[in-house]
């Protein structure tokens, strides 16, 4: 049974609570920290590994811009915890409609509505170099990270069909960007808007990053060829960390992405989905935004349910002689 006291919520049963959040990143924790002033019991279950960990710092967060990324996290789950959610730090096997959240070596929580916050993976290209420099000198968002190498010579790998907007979008902070066809092949009308753009191409094969004192120096091509740059942007290939939803049978669209309403609501009753599993380009902000969303929505799914409850024991109460007139 779920009780609140005058101050926060206790969960008497440790099974039971009102919200299930699972993954402790932006979105899952502000998520967590309005239901938790709205005096919902809540748990937060995290497996530890945030997509944005390789990064020593985050940006384009208003009165956060340049924070650690870890600290962040960090801050966040202390204020949430001020309201009584309570934190598990685990993976999350499974979720059965009902909803039964079975944490793998520990408890099954019991949860009148879930919300999973758990992310999406980034799958790198196999040239060597890239995955040891990640989020470092190897990066993948110009939003997130340009503006601290603006005006020095880029790079951006032809990896993905991405690239060639990454490149033309990555002018507006230095005059010194190539672009590295590798192995994809530039259609006339893409050349020729490089070309425009001021955006230099150099054709040949990728052979591995040239790393020196822990510094990226240069992009070696397969004849042997270095050129000197000092950072490089790649897109990587994203994928959500969706089986959890995929397990409850969500909706998806064709591109094999979660299906939700503005307030990350998903076609399976009860069940949000927040952040980069539903949304590869939300930023911190953005994914902190749609916890916000998702928590209005989620605690007025909540009070619905509720009042109906409390309706139906009201007219029971009523219904029976000599109730419901004060003796």
């Amino acid at each position: 049974m779920i009780k609140a006291t005058n101050d926060t919520p206790r969960i008497d049963d440790a099974s039971a609570c009102d919200v299930v959040v699972v993954g402790a990143g932006a979105a899952g924790l502000n998520a967590a920290l309005l239901l938790g002033r709205a005096r919902r019991a809540v748990v937060v279950i995290d497996d530890g590994a945030p997509r944005n960990a390789p990064a020593s710092h985050m940006h384009g967060f208003l009165s956060r811009d340049g924070m650690p990324s870890a600290a962040l996290l960090e801050l966040g789950r202390a204020e949430v915890a001020r309201y009584g959610v309570r934190f598990i730090d685990g993976r999350v096997e499974r979720i059965t409609h009902g909803y039964e959240v079975h944490v793998a070596g520990g408890p099954v929580l019991r949860a009148r509505r879930v919300l999973v916050a758990t992310g999406l993976r980034d799958e790198l290209p196999g040239i060597p170099g890239v995955r040891e420099r990640w989020g470092k000198d190897v990066l993948h968002c110009p939003y997130c990270h340009a503006y601290e190498v603006r005006d020095r010579p880029l790079a951006v790998l032809g990896t993905h069909p991405n690239a060639v907007h990454q490149a033309l979008l990555l002018r507006q902070w230095s005059d010194d960007v190539l672009f590295f066809a590798h192995t994809l092949e530039l259609a006339a009308r893409d050349r020729e808007r490089l070309e425009a753009r001021g955006v230099r191409i150099v054709e040949g094969r990728i052979g591995r990053l040239v790393v020196d004192d822990d510094r990226l120096r240069g992009v070696e091509l397969t004849d042997g060829s270095v050129v000197s740059r000092a950072a490089v942007f790649l897109s990587p290939r994203m994928v959500p960390r969706d089986d959890l939803l995929s397990g409850l049978g969500c909706a998806t669209d064709d591109d094999g992405w979660v299906v939700t309403d503005r307030t990350g609501r998903t076609s399976v009753t009860g069940v949000w989905a927040v952040g980069n599993v539903a949304d590869p380009r939300a930023q911190v902000v953005t994914a902190a935004g749609m916890g916000s969303a998702a928590a209005f929505a989620i605690n007025t799914d909540l009070l619905e349910e509720d009042v109906d409850h409390a309706v139906e024991r009201h007219r029971a109460t009523v219904a029976v002689p000599g109730r419901g007139d004060g003796r």
